[in-house]
């Protein structure tokens, strides 16, 4: 299998900011990797290195096993890019939109053409060709902004933030689009503040903070690196010091909090958590409404390897 990606000891600075800190990355043909960060987090600066449109300090890019650089033009060729912010021209069409960026890479017209109708196919914007983009719902926007960066089917596409503000049918479509772009050969860099997302698309996680890996692996394989194993949520009218230190001494309890009613217990990995709480109430005469039990989610793999929320919206970095 090749690497596509191979980027190794990336140092990038700003001034007094150390952006990227020795920062590795590899990427094998045909993965879908989801790359989490928090703001500020060196996820979009480390991408605008892959891609040479920041110069690196220190280390280097190697791209479909070739190294990159600024004028790497045949390497460039492979990729397609769908930024953030959405990067279209309000004055052309939807139609004319994708058949200028997949110019920017493929000069015959006729192979052009047949290019251009499958992206707008495979994106399902048929009856908007004709439309300009301040007609088109944020959804649709998004949607044409991926074609633009995809038409000319590139062998590796990076997605930055593809479904930030967009609704649930369109986001949903984004990501079933996304799979199919991936069974049909490309390579995928997947950047989203939505933890669901990458649980759901990505065959790989990397947690980035500060401009450096801090974990990687598949999403059972970080749930497994962390404390947590359980968190059990109970409904309770009244809960005392005194009973909360009970809890807290059972077995694989780590952390409890009390408050509006509701008693959370944060518990190791373990087997019968939620029996040795039940038991101990039980014996304790206390009353207890609903008792809700949940394994850990990637959401908190990434609080306890950063210490920091994965906030929503964009990144300045």
């Amino acid at each position: 299998m090749q690497t596509i990606v191979n980027a190794t000891n990336l140092v990038k600075r700003y001034k007094e900011l150390l952006a990227l800190d020795h920062f590795n990355l590899k990427i094998e043909e045909g993965e879908i990797l989801g790359l989490l960060g928090p703001n500020g987090s060196g996820k979009t600066t480390a991408i605008n290195c892959l891609l040479s449109l920041l110069t690196i300090d220190k280390g280097e890019v190697d791209i479909f096993g070739k190294r990159m650089s600024p004028t790497s033009y045949s390497i460039k060729q492979e990729i397609g890019v769908v930024p953030q912010q959405v990067a279209v021209f309000e004055e052309l069409t939807t139609q004319e939109n994708i058949d200028y960026f997949c110019g920017l890479y493929v000069k015959d017209k006729q192979l052009r053409k047949e290019l251009v109708d499958e992206a707008i196919d495979f994106v399902e914007l048929d009856e908007f060709r004709k439309f300009h983009p301040k007609k088109l719902s944020g959804g649709l926007l998004r949607r044409l902004n991926i074609a633009c960066g995809i038409a000319h089917k590139p062998k590796l596409i990076i997605l930055d933030e593809p479904t930030v503000a967009v609704d649930p049918q369109s986001r949903a479509h984004i990501l079933d689009g996304i799979v199919k772009l991936n069974e049909q050969g490309a390579t995928i860099i997947y950047t989203s503040h939505y933890m669901e997302e990458v649980e759901q698309i990505c065959t790989r996680i990397v947690i980035m903070d500060k401009g450096r890996c801090l974990a990687e692996g598949t999403s059972e394989e970080l749930k497994r690196m962390i404390k947590a194993g359980e968190t059990i949520r109970i409904e309770l009218p009244a809960f005392t010091g005194e009973q909360m230190e009970g809890i807290k001494a059972l077995p694989h309890v780590y952390s409890a909090s009390y408050a509006d009613g509701l008693l959370a217990i944060y518990c190791e990995k373990g087997g019968h958590n939620v029996l040795h709480v039940l038991d101990y109430l039980q014996k304790n005469d206390i009353p207890f409404g609903t008792v809700d039990a949940k394994l850990p989610t990637l959401n908190d793999v990434f609080l306890e390897i950063t210490g920091r929320e994965l906030r929503d919206g964009g990144e300045s970095e």
